[in-house]
C-alpha cells in the first residue's frame, strides 16, 4: 500500500466525524479538495528567540561574548497553512511549522489541526468559525556550562552567566514558552 492512500484514508476517517459532529453529509472521497491557505516564516516565537541575539558580556580576560552567535539562526519557522474541504460549507483546517534552532535554543516542528464551517443566515450573509489547536511548537533555551575558578563549574542560563546573579539561580530565568494553542475565529460577512 502507498503512504498517500493511507492519508487518504486517515483524512476521509475525520472527515466523516467532523461530517457526524457538524450535522452535515459529507462529500465523495473523490470531492476532497485540499487548498493552500498560506506560507509565512516567522511567528512571535521566532521574534522572541530574535530579540534574545541582543548584548554580550565581558569575560575576566576582557574577552566579549556576544549574544549573537548563539541565537543566530540560519532557518526561520516557517508555516504552512491548508484546507481540506469536507462538504460545500466545511472542511478539515491543518497544517505544520518546520521548527527553527540555534546554539542555545528550539522551537520544535509543530502541528496544527481543526475545522472551518459556514452557515448563511440569508442569501446575502455568512456566518463562519473556525477552531484550530496546535501540538508542539515550544520554543526552549539551552544552558551552558560557566567555569567560575575557585567557586567550581555551573551549570548556568548563558545570557545570565557574568551577571550578579548566583550561578544555580540563572536557571529560573531560561526562555521557555509556548505557541498560541487554540484559536478560535468568527466572521459575519454580508454583501450589498
Amino acid at each position: 500500500m502507498c503512504e498517500g492512500s493511507g492519508n487518504r484514508r486517515v483524512v476521509r476517517r475525520i472527515a466523516l466525524v467532523l461530517a457526524a459532529l457538524l450535522g452535515t453529509s459529507p462529500a465523495s472521497a473523490q470531492d476532497f479538495t485540499t487548498s493552500l491557505l498560506a506560507i509565512h516564516q516567522g511567528s512571535p516565537l521566532s521574534d522572541r528567540a530574535s530579540s534574545l541575539r541582543a548584548g554580550g558580556y565581558e569575560l575576566q580576560d576582557g574577552t566579549w561574548v556576544s549574544f549573537d552567535k548563539w541565537y543566530h539562526t540560519n532557518w526561520i519557522d516557517m508555516h504552512m497553512d491548508l484546507l481540506t474541504q469536507i462538504t460545500e460549507d466545511s472542511g478539515i483546517l491543518w497544517g505544520f511549522g518546520t521548527g527553527e534552532r540555534g546554539d542555545k535554543y528550539r522551537i520544535a516542528p509543530s502541528f496544527k489541526l481543526g475545522f472551518l464551517t459556514q452557515t448563511h443566515p440569508s442569501a446575502s450573509s455568512t456566518l463562519a468559525m473556525s477552531l484550530t489547536t496546535t501540538f508542539g511548537g515550544d520554543l526552549t533555551e539551552r544552558t551552558c556550562s560557566a567555569d567560575y575558578g575557585d567557586l567550581g563549574t555551573y551549570t548556568v542560563n548563558c545570557r545570565l552567566a557574568a551577571g550578579e546573579t548566583p550561578p544555580e539561580q540563572t536557571l529560573k530565568y531560561l526562555v521557555n514558552a509556548k505557541p498560541e494553542r487554540m484559536h478560535l475565529w468568527l466572521s459575519y460577512r454580508v454583501t450589498f
